[in-house]
């Protein structure tokens, strides 16, 4: 039997008799910016999330933007330089237009320099970033520097460097991801179903199998579904080499404190402090690529925290109010899965982006909808499907 869709409220109650347009399949920031994205396009769309918008990876509590090193330019460094950009205009304009604070702002990073040949290669990056982190008359800058910006922000020793990059962002990933889903919530050509979800796809691939037992027909079906899209996406190949990616677990911690809310986050092998505008701090972040508890926080976290709290001096009492787990997309190449399926071109991947997805969902999201906009967008060659299973097959 044939799921009847229409524009729906999150329960599903409503139903249509033709397939859907376009279906999405998760509901984490990339799914939620495909679907605004795709219904300001004018593109009928639904999108299931069986678990909850934004219930997974994506409704964390970090919000780091941290680019890359602006040295060894390349077209991936070129994306994401111009995503990250471009992010401060979309979230700006999705803030009017619902009325919802991101809790967005283009702070900047502090990482402390703790030897020697680390300031030769800082100021290498200093020059690198002169030359490449321009557009217009916008610049940005990778500045050593011989003190913290504000005393304690981070404790470092008398004269020791530190790099200030002027680049960085913070966010807030449950206050976008529910910007996001008010915008999706506006728009009258876009639906979203929550309480079952897609474990499959017809032979076809051309209606989506849910956990009700009931079906969905589409004309394109992007799968954006976290972790869980590498099993999807070869479930429709048979052939196809495994593993397409992996889940990362992940584990933060909020903490309450008084801290200026304008300072850098702060970032150092691994550990990432990212002041907030609503009195919070968040601190993470692990990457675990073997765990058997995947959303519980351990060990691991509370040693993060005793590390920030070394590094930060003023969190030293601070409250931990919230402790996070989940798992991270991370395809087979590390970089995010887009684009058609081999097998089935209108099955479309939009995956894997484990650390990077905030700061490039939307350009990635434009991208991957172009078969039906239109649109012609450029993605660096290792983003691509095909990239991630030859990749995939050289590693059987």
């Amino acid at each position: 039997m044939e799921l009847i869709m229409g524009h729906a409220d999150t329960a599903g109650a409503g139903r249509r008799q033709s397939p859907v347009t376009l279906l999405i399949v998760g509901g984490g920031i990339m799914g939620l910016w495909a679907a605004v994205k795709a219904g300001r396009a004018g593109i009928d769309t639904l999108l299931i999330d069986g678990s909850g918008v934004a219930s997974g990876a994506s409704g964390g509590i970090l919000g780091a933007l941290m680019p890359h090193m602006p040295d060894r330019w390349s077209a991936k460094k070129q994306f994401q330089f111009d995503a990250l950009l471009s992010l401060e205009e979309e979230i700006a304009a999705l803030e009017a237009e619902t009325g919802l604070d991101a809790g967005y702002r283009r702070c900047g990073r502090l990482i402390p320099l703790p030897k020697p040949h680390l300031v030769d290669i800082a100021l290498g990056h200093q020059r690198d970033a002169d030359i490449h982190w321009r557009q217009g008359s916008r610049s940005f800058a990778w500045n050593v520097i011989t003190a913290p910006l504000e005393a304690g922000w981070p404790v470092v020793e008398t004269g020791q460097p530190l790099v200030h990059d002027t680049f960085a962002a913070r966010v807030s990933p449950r206050g976008l991801t529910a910007a996001l889903r008010r915008s999706a919530e506006r728009l009258a050509n876009v639906s979203i179903m929550e309480g079952t979800d897609v474990v499959g796809f017809d032979t076809a691939g051309s209606a989506a199998l849910l956990s009700d037992g009931e079906r969905i027909a589409y004309g394109h079906c992007i799968v954006a579904a976290g972790h869980r899209s590498f099993d999807l996406l070869a479930s429709l190949g048979p052939d196809l080499p495994r593993p397409l990616g992996q889940a990362v677990k992940g584990q933060a911690a909020l903490l309450r404190a008084a801290i200026n809310p304008d300072l850098p986050l702060v970032f150092l092998d691994g550990l990432y402090i990212v002041p907030h505008g609503d009195g919070t701090v968040a601190i993470g972040s692990t990457s675990e690529n073997s765990f058997d508890q995947p959303f519980d926080t351990d060990s691991q976290l509370e040693d993060l925290t005793a590390r920030a709290r070394a590094l930060v001096p003023s969190l030293h009492d601070a409250d931990v109010i919230a402790r996070w787990a989940g798992l991270r997309p991370k395809a087979i190449e590390r970089d995010p899965m887009v684009g058609p399926h081999p097998e089935h071109g209108n099955v479309l991947a939009l995956t894997g982006g484990f650390k990077v997805s905030f700061g490039l969902a939307h350009r990635l999201a434009e991208a991957v909808l172009a078969p039906l906009t239109g649109a012609s967008i450029s993605l660096p060659p290792g983003f691509d499907m095909a990239h991630h299973l030859a990749s995939a097959s050289r590693q059987r």
